[in-house]
């Protein structure tokens, strides 16, 4: 009885191991299969979680997987070393493939300069409670420009308001700027980097906004000459640029500035149907004689 039971365990363990090579051969064939219809298998990286825009990536948010190498994206990343502290620029899903074109180390190239259009420049202007529409003018949003001017002499003299600039970027508030990387790197204490986030910035006095090269000098003219410079917020859709009147004292007091006429009378037409009047015919002259006039 022992005899028969050790046979069938032996035949039962023989019988596994034999199903075991059986499905290791067809697992084989099946690989092989799928290798030549889609490419051999390689490693990539995928997001292990949400990673969020702007978020900077660890080893815990990344995974290395084998995936078919015709299923793998131009571009994406092999080895989750070269991964490590560089920022999303865009948001990543979980399972999703981390690509070389959407993530980047922080450098110089997260700053304003790059936010420059070629042929602008960026100005900074002060800007208060008032000035900024109460702060809540934003980066990315669009403003007009209005300065008090001074014109004329003495007693004539006379304050005035310029619309000087429509339809102007605003680049950044503060610190807070529009850029594909709104963050700013800061050195800390042994060597290490401290990143903050640049779009959260709700307090400011200062305003940058992209200007032409020759309205630059302009506004840094008002700003040594300490002028107020005054930021209108324009709806973003508005684009065109009108024709503002500059105001004074007598605009602001509806106040005529033209002086009184003579009142026009009314044109009567001439009434052509009538004929004019003769004019009346003149007495006969009498015959002059000599030296007088003939006696009768």
């Amino acid at each position: 009885m022992e005899q028969n039971e050790t046979r069938t365990l032996w035949i039962s363990i023989g019988s596994a191991i034999f199903a075991v090579i059986l499905l290791y051969g067809w697992a084989q064939d099946k690989r092989a299969n799928f290798a030549r219809k889609f490419g051999q298998t390689k490693t990539v990286v995928i997001a292990t979680k949400d990673i969020r825009e702007f978020e900077i990536m660890d080893e815990s948010m990344l995974e290395v997987v084998e995936k078919p190498a015709d299923f793998l994206q131009p571009g994406a990343y092999q080895d989750p070393v070269d991964l490590v502290g560089q920022i999303a620029l865009a948001p990543f899903q979980k399972g999703e493939q981390i690509l070389k074109t959407k993530t980047v180390f922080p450098d110089k190239s997260t700053g304003l300069s790059m936010q420059v259009s070629p042929g602008k420049r960026a100005v900074t202007i002060p800007s208060d409670m008032v000035q900024s529409n109460a702060q809540l003018i934003k980066p990315g949003d669009r403003v007009d420009v209005i300065v008090p001017l001074d014109d004329g002499k003495g007693r004539d003299k006379i304050r005035k308001m310029v619309t000087l600039l429509q339809d102007v970027p605003v680049l950044a508030t503060g610190q807070a700027i529009v850029d594909n990387l709104a963050l700013q790197i800061q050195q800390g204490d042994q060597d290490d980097l401290q990143i903050r986030n640049m779009r959260v910035q709700n307090d400011y006095n200062t305003i940058t906004l992209e200007v032409l090269p020759s309205e630059a000098p302009k506004l840094y003219y008002l700003v040594a000459d300490d002028r107020r410079i005054f930021t209108a917020l324009r709806n973003p859709n508005d684009r065109l640029a009108s024709k503002i009147p500059t105001t004074d004292i007598n605009r602001v007091l509806n106040r005529g500035r033209q002086k009184a006429s003579a009142p026009k009378l009314p044109r009567t037409k001439p009434n052509l149907s009538k004929k004019p009047a003769k004019a009346p015919a003149r007495p006969p002259s009498r015959p002059k004689t000599g030296g007088g006039y003939k006696r009768l």
